[in-house]
């Protein structure tokens, strides 16, 4: 056996979990389809009967038993069928239900890192495209890959009887497709998933013009676009070509042989009738039941091409799944102290990514409970990287971060993400009204806390003037809303659940000056007693801070109140200065 089937079967081995529950139907389906297949077969040996009794011996009293025989086969043949085709539907859907909920579950659990560098059009391909493979595999494609192939055996096994020499002549048409589609099988493989990655690609670039339309339409830049999209589509096309080219001359191989071998059987069961070796009725059933297993052995290599496509799609399947989750709640938790101060402390914190790219190096920081706490730094100072450290969506490399004295490595993930609240520069809202959106983090929450955490953020006002108010549907990435309206309703949602920690990563930068004013003086009232972490990029959001600390290439290059570091540290104050020149030489001059 080739390594390449090897991982064929062995892939398509991994699905059995999530095929066993349904072991019982898929029985019954199996047997329901064998049952039907044998029922053909077993009209051809009706109609030897009828053509060496009743019409060879001109008696005709047992010929309408024989053609009811006849009649009840067929109808039995179509009613297995029916079953086959009803009991089948649902394992197929239940197993592709199944993959599918893990898939996202596993998703879910995957570390940001891991979506940075995975294309989301691949995975939404693989969570759509590929599983429907699975479903269709598992439906029929598995059901008559072994049917079929016991149906042959069966078939040429009443050849044999029929006549020894019948079943030669059979053997030398059919054995030879087992070689061709073998062949044909790993050629076809190499192009199935080929085939499905730029399905994948092409995905990817539809949902990236569908997200940035209004851009595209801003810069002009959609022909480019719809270049680079037919570019994909006509290498799509051409691939899939490629897979009918191949399908193709495997039919056409597979409907000649056939056609040889039932004319080979006529000329030896002539000349067997001619010497009296074979009767007619014995031709004729194995001419029959030679044409009924045409449709058997033509199937084998469209089986195996399902197959291959099923093991593929199952091969990307797994390999998303099989991707370890590194951020997990730990075997034994350990519960924070109570009351929760929200007391953290950076201590010699190092990162680097998987490239081995180092971002930071040697952090270490207190911050005081109740405190808040700037980030100030360059762009690519390692300012994102730090905060996504405390609510975990990161491990450090080296160090460790601590609430109030626990690691958060050792803390569950649900006790962590209730006591840190995160709003992001970026906010991402979704397709849901502004009640789920608000109380994402706090399902149970009541409108009570979201209408608080709505008026912390400066955003009740304009969510009430929505059409339907808090119930409206904000409508995907709420882009119906403006930038700043964004912002506070992430700002809404990372103070909804009273966070004893809060992380907020420049959160003002999508505010006008006078919505920002509004939201500095909701800050400053939901800050206080609350340990906060600020990536701030203008002077205003800085003042924000009880201190002020200077992120430089991973390191922290200075901490101290934001008037003294103004007054003391030339490179604060160049890296202020270039977002708000006038508002630091009053500052200063004061």
């Amino acid at each position: 056996m080739s390594d390449q089937r090897k991982t064929t079967i062995g892939t398509l081995r991994r699905l059995w979990p999530y095929v066993r529950p349904h072991r019982a139907r898929m029985t019954v389906v199996l047997s329901a389809t064998m049952l039907a297949m044998l029922c053909g077969l077993g009209i051809p040996l009706l109609t030897q009967r009828i053509v060496d009794g009743p019409i060879q011996n001109k008696e005709t009293a047992v010929l309408p038993w024989l053609i009811l025989g006849v009649l009840l086969l067929g109808f039995g043949e179509a009613g297995l069928f029916y079953v086959r085709r009803k009991l089948a539907a649902r394992p197929a859907a239940e197993v592709e239900a199944g993959m599918r909920a893990d898939l996202y579950r596993h998703l879910q659990r995957l570390q940001v890192s891991f979506h940075d560098r995975w294309q989301s059009g691949q995975l939404l391909s693989r969570a759509t495209n590929d599983l429907s493979t699975i479903r269709r595999f598992v439906a029929f494609a598995i059901v008559f890959l072994i049917v079929n192939s016991l149906v042959i055996v069966v078939g040429m096994g009443i050849i044999a009887v029929l006549s020894p020499w019948l079943l030669i002549v059979s053997l030398c048409g059919s054995l030879p497709l087992i070689v061709i589609s073998y062949f044909f099988e790993a050629k076809f493989k190499v192009v199935a998933r080929r085939a499905q990655d730029q399905a994948g690609d092409l995905t990817t670039t539809v949902e990236e013009s569908v997200l940035g339309i209004r851009v595209l339409k801003a810069f002009g830049r959609g022909p480019e676009l719809s270049k680079r999209f037919l570019a994909q589509a006509r290498e799509l096309r051409s691939t899939e070509l490629s897979k009918v080219s191949i399908l193709a001359a495997l039919w056409s191989v597979l409907i000649v042989l056939p056609e040889l071998s039932i004319a080979g059987m006529l000329a030896v069961g002539a000349v067997g009738i001619v010497n009296g070796w074979l009767t007619v009725g014995s031709l004729v059933a194995a001419v029959a039941v030679s044409a009924y297993l045409r449709w058997p052995i033509d199937s084998i290599g469209w089986l195996l091409a399902e197959t291959n496509q099923a093991a593929s799609a199952a091969e990307r399947y797994w390999e998303v799944r099989d991707v370890p989750v590194t951020i997990t709640s730990p075997a034994a938790p350990v519960p924070l102290p109570a009351p929760v101060v929200g007391h953290v402390r950076f201590e010699d914190v190092h990162f680097a990514f998987e490239d081995g790219r180092e971002v930071l190096s040697g952090v270490d920081l207190d911050l005081r409970p109740g405190e808040t706490l700037a980030l100030v730094g360059a762009t690519g100072s390692g300012k994102t990287t730090l905060t996504a450290l405390v609510p975990r969506l990161a491990d450090v490399t080296g160090g460790r971060v601590t609430i109030d004295g626990v690691d958060v490595r050792d803390l569950s993930l649900d006790e962590l993400r209730r006591v840190v609240g995160t709003a992001f520069e970026e906010p991402v809202l979704f397709s849901a009204s502004v009640t789920e959106n608000v109380a994402l983090g706090v399902p149970d929450v009541d409108e009570a806390r979201v209408r608080e955490a709505l008026r912390v953020a400066k955003a009740e006002e304009f969510a009430d003037a929505l059409p339907w108010g808090l119930a409206t549907r904000i409508g995907e990435q709420g882009l119906s809303l403006s930038g700043g309206q964004r912002q506070r309703l992430a700002l809404a949602r990372a103070v909804v659940g009273r966070p004893a920690v809060l992380v907020l990563d420049d959160p003002l930068s999508a505010l006008d000056v006078h919505t920002e004013a509004e939201v500095e003086a909701a800050l400053r009232r939901v800050l206080h007693g609350v340990t906060a972490l600020v990536v701030a990029h203008r002077p205003s959001t800085v003042q924000l801070a009880d201190r002020v600390a200077m992120l430089v290439d991973g390191k922290i290059a200075a901490v101290g109140l934001h008037r003294e570091l103004l007054e003391t540290n030339d490179e604060y104050r160049r890296l202020l200065s270039s977002t708000d020149d006038e508002l630091i030489e009053e500052e200063v001059a004061s």
